[in-house]
């Protein structure tokens, strides 16, 4: 296995999926959201507030092409952050690489349930369900055009849907 890539909206949970799916295949977890409040040593709400979205999204494209440059060395799951397939160069990136993109797939009922008053979601503090829709309309195109699999969420716990991208992962190996 080389890089696995989960990807998709706020609240799909990539993180925790992410995190299982890692342990399941035995492979180091990056999650690039991680790494971008760690480098910048504060969290992500506190650099959109503070610096800026753009700001932000330059940090991420260069934790999102670390971690994909990382896993051309060794195996690894990699989380990136919902907005990141929508910048131009990691897009290409990601197309341009053997790596498994998988697309979370949530509805947005359930990632209203999940996101609540977005405190922890800077880009979805305002009215969040409305916002989750336009950004879901934006980027659900590019999310489909870079996505290798696509695996719905909604009904299923963290393990289990680890468990199916690993099996589609196996599959499409063998």
């Amino acid at each position: 296995m080389s890089a696995l890539v989960l990807i998709g909206p706020p609240a799909a949970g990539k993180t925790t999926v992410g995190r299982e799916l890692a342990g399941l295949l035995r492979v180091e977890f990056m999650d690039t959201d991680e790494m971008v409040a760690e480098r910048a040593g504060r969290p992500i709400g506190e650099i959109f507030t503070r610096d800026g979205e753009a700001a932000f999204r330059a940090m991420e494209r260069t934790a999102v092409l670390d971690a994909l440059g990382e896993a051309q060395e060794r195996p690894l799951v990699v989380a990136v952050g919902g907005g990141a397939p929508m910048d131009p160069v990691v897009a290409a990136d990601l197309a341009d690489r053997p790596a498994a993109v998988v697309f979370l797939d949530i509805s947005a009922a359930l990632a209203a349930r999940r996101v609540g008053l977005g405190a922890t979601r800077p880009l979805l503090s305002d009215s969040p369900r409305k916002i989750w829709r336009e950004l879901m309309a934006r980027r659900r195109p590019r999310y489909e055009e870079l996505a290798t699999a696509r695996v719905e969420v909604d009904g299923k716990p963290a393990t289990v849907v680890a468990e199916e991208i690993a099996r589609l992962v196996m599959a499409k190996e063998t």
